[in-house]
């Protein structure tokens, strides 16, 4: 095979600062080779090139809902989020009140077959609905994880008007606890 620069796509989402990141795969008879991060090419982009954790979480059924969740400041971070096995919708929502996209959302499908990710920026909301069983996400974070400092808003708010894209069949008692968002 010949040497080719192995690159990472970057697509402005239609929420402020967010970005649709998909890998330039490199194929040859075993299958592929990707680029999944380099702070290089992610701070070109003027995005966030600094890892502090990362996560992953398995949802058992499709039709299981995480979110809407955030971290309140100063302990605000950046995501990167990929689906290992299975398909998310997953969804960012605005919350940055000076934000020209203020209180939108968009929704990305990211599969284990498309190798897609996510970018979600600070002072945004993000969650998401599995579409398959046995669906397991991975989470590039900029900041560490404080318990005092994570938020959420309802998956359901009618300030957002959130279209997904099937039954919230599974969700904790936590996530349908958030509160309706206030302007």
């Amino acid at each position: 095979m010949d040497a080719v620069e192995t690159i990472v796509i970057f697509t402005k989402g239609t929420v402020h600062g967010a970005y649709i990141i998909d890998l330039q795969r490199r194929n040859d008879e075993r299958g592929y080779f990707a680029r999944m991060w380099c702070d290089k090419e992610f701070g070109e982009q003027g995005l966030m090139a600094q890892v502090r954790q990362i996560n992953t979480g398995f949802s058992h059924s499709a039709g299981t809902l995480r979110g809407m969740h955030f971290q309140r400041a100063p302990h605000q971070e950046v995501k990167v989020v990929r689906c290992l096995r299975g398909a998310v919708f997953d969804v960012i929502v605005d919350l940055r009140s000076e934000s020209p996209t203020h209180r939108q959302w968009m929704g990305v499908d990211l599969t284990a077959e498309n190798g897609r990710m996510l970018y979600v920026p600070e002072g945004c909301a993000h969650g998401y609905l599995t579409l398959h069983a046995g669906t397991e996400l991975m989470y590039l974070t900029s900041a560490l994880y404080v318990a005092d400092a994570a938020s959420g808003v309802r998956y359901d708010d009618p300030a957002f008007a959130i279209a997904w894209p099937g039954m919230v069949n599974v969700i904790s008692d936590a996530d349908r606890g958030w509160a309706n968002y206030f302007l």
